[in-house]
């Protein structure tokens, strides 16, 4: 599965290496299509690609590290 996903990131999350992690912790491919960063918030367009049950675990742990997580398109991208 690769899907398409806006990560949104607040003064606590926006210094910290999130995605790097997610990418160490999950078997997943990470692809920054587009980001915007700023001293106390950051948008990032991310494509995660994996097995089903691992990338829907990495946005579940995305979540849990405080990062807002919203789908880019409705559907999923296979490829």
């Amino acid at each position: 599965m690769k899907l398409r996903v806006y990560l949104t990131f607040n003064e606590d999350t926006v210094r910290e290496p999130v995605i790097w992690k997610m990418a160490r912790e999950f078997d997943v491919v990470t692809n920054i299509r587009t980001a915007e960063v700023k001293d106390h918030m950051g948008l990032v367009g991310l494509e995660i690609e994996g097995n089903d049950d691992v990338v829907e675990a990495a946005i579940v742990w995305l979540k849990q590290q405080g990062v807002q997580v919203d789908p880019i398109e409705q559907n999923v991208i296979e490829g």
